[in-house]
């Protein structure tokens, strides 16, 4: 087989076929680029890794200058990480853009990052942001053996922990008002729609304020968020679970699922959580960076 000229021809075929609709150009160009990556890997194992320099710089004059030796490399890069069985195949389904951030991460972190950028339509920037914070180490051991087993991910096994709220202030003393503004300025959207703060509700002749409502699209359910700037405590749970309650019988409509609950606590306490009888409510720790 003549490497070079297969793989010329091939990037000249995806030159052409750039010019029709953006989905199937881009999903073009990502199977292409594999199918290059692989020709790429069986020519470095014949002629040597030099290959690849060679081919580049032909490559540069009679196809166009971004075809250099690291884009080359990065191809077979590509190939080498996304031939491995143990990835899931939707990475299909992504553009290069999103690919070339996940060349470097073990096979299960790929794999989780992959099914939330198809689930949630992640751009690159926020794919970017997740990687960074590293939202897939901060996952539970729980969680991550769920993935790879391919059990069923429920809402609040995605939630991570601790929360990570940027900030660009330092504080030794924060309020549960400064936390909500905190999170209010650096909440996802994502699968997550903001309904309100300090969200409004009667319940007898009082009026109660939930921190944050939020609804998930995507699980079809209300988020009640409470905010503590505490240790988790009994009467935080009670209270909770009356505004999920709340929110189940007057505003949830019958083709909703059951509101979720999120406790967002200074510190945890296990064994408040332990004796929760219900499994709607978790509780989170923050951590300001």
């Amino acid at each position: 087989m003549n490497y070079y000229d297969e793989i010329k021809n091939r990037i000249i075929d995806n030159e052409t076929y750039c010019r029709v609709k953006d989905y199937s150009k881009e999903r073009n160009k990502v199977i292409t680029y594999f199918e290059i990556g692989k020709l790429l890997n069986e020519a470095g194992g014949k002629y040597g890794d030099k290959i690849i320099e060679d081919y580049a710089n032909r490559l540069m004059v009679e196809v166009g200058k971004k075809y250099n030796r690291r884009t080359l490399f990065r191809m077979k890069q590509f190939y080498n990480v996304f031939s491995n069985e143990k990835v899931s195949t939707l990475w299909t389904q992504l553009i290069w853009s999103h690919l070339r951030l996940l060349f470097n991460l073990k096979t299960e972190s790929a794999n989780y990052y992959i099914q939330i950028i198809i689930r949630k339509h992640l751009s690159v920037r926020e794919l970017e942001l997740k990687i960074k914070s590293n939202e897939y180490e901060r996952l539970p051991e729980s969680i991550k053996n769920k993935l790879i087993t391919k059990d069923k991910i429920e809402i609040k096994d995605l939630v991570p922990n601790p929360i990570i709220i940027k900030s660009n202030k330092s504080y030794e003393n924060i309020s549960e008002k400064v936390l909500q503004k905190l999170i209010l300025e650096d909440i996802e959207s994502n699968a997550f729609c903001f309904i309100g703060s300090e969200y409004k509700i009667k319940i007898g002749n009082s009026f109660n304020y939930i921190d944050l409502l939020l609804y998930n699209y995507e699980y079809n359910c209300f988020i009640v968020v409470e905010l503590k700037v505490t240790e988790l405590r009994k009467d935080h749970i009670g209270q909770i679970e009356v505004y999920m309650n709340y929110i189940d019988q007057n505003i949830k409509k019958i083709s909703q699922d059951k509101t979720i609950g999120i406790i967002i606590c200074r510190e945890n306490n296990e064994y408040v959580i332990k004796y929760c009888s219900d499994n709607r409510i978790i509780s989170r720790e923050y951590e300001i960076v």
